[in-house]
């Protein structure tokens, strides 16, 4: 059971997941548009929300006056869900400010204030979960387990728990894991371990495994982000 503080704001936390869904929509279609005629935006919605901006104060790329209209108002559409998206992620912020969890679990790599916002509102108390195996099965983390001839062998995880805050989760150690490809030295010891020679993913879903068990950690006993030593 949820608090309603809890419930208002995962509100939150969904609206701006759908808000950042449909930003992501108009920005591939800003993108369409202008592939069609020739023109190549940079990676990244930085590089779309800069090129909106200028094509609503009358930079007009060449292409045919129809194509051009089309192209100004779906820009406009872009920047409308792009405030909104930045006036909710304000929001988030604050929460994950004011609530001394969400600021314990902010210290963590790779979690930022949303996850932690969300993390808080949605667990709740985490001494629910009698370990932090628990918390990762919950959140759909562990791995399926395939027997044959009386040998175990773990599969693929399960995917069957929150999906929002695995996602989150997810995006958060992808960016860890690229950054400790490009420069181990920032990164723990078994973060750089675990990320040499190995399948790109196979270590980013083990990096999250394991800092589901942290969350819980961190939770349950009230204490801050200690990195580890190993």
């Amino acid at each position: 059971m949820k608090s309603e503080d809890q419930q208002a704001i995962l509100t939150l936390h969904r609206t701006r997941d759908l808000a950042v869904r449909q930003r992501t929509q108009l920005a591939n279609m800003i993108r369409s548009l202008l592939r069609e005629f020739g023109h190549v935006l940079r990676s990244g919605i930085e590089a779309v929300t800069a090129f909106a901006k200028r094509r609503l104060e009358e930079e007009r790329p060449s292409m045919p006056d129809l194509a051009s209209g089309i192209l100004g108002t779906v820009c406009y559409q872009f920047l409308g869900v792009h405030e909104r998206v930045e006036s909710y992620s304000k929001m988030i912020e604050k929460h994950a400010l004011l609530d001394a969890g969400a600021r314990r679990l902010k210290r963590m790599p790779g979690i930022g204030p949303v996850t932690a916002s969300a993390i808080v509102a949605t667990i709740g108390d985490a001494k629910q979960f009698r370990t932090g195996r628990d918390l990762a099965a919950w959140l759909g983390l562990t791995p399926l387990n395939k027997s044959s001839g009386g040998k175990e062998k773990p599969g693929k995880i399960t995917k069957k728990g929150n999906r929002y805050i695995r996602k989150l989760l997810i995006t958060g150690m992808t960016s860890r894991a690229l950054m400790g490809r490009k420069h181990p030295e920032r990164i723990d010891i078994w973060s750089a371990r675990i990320l040499a020679g190995k399948p790109f993913r196979l270590p980013t879903v083990a990096m999250v495994n394991k800092s589901a068990r942290i969350i819980w950690a961190i939770l349950t006993k009230q204490q801050e982000y200690r990195q580890p030593a190993v």
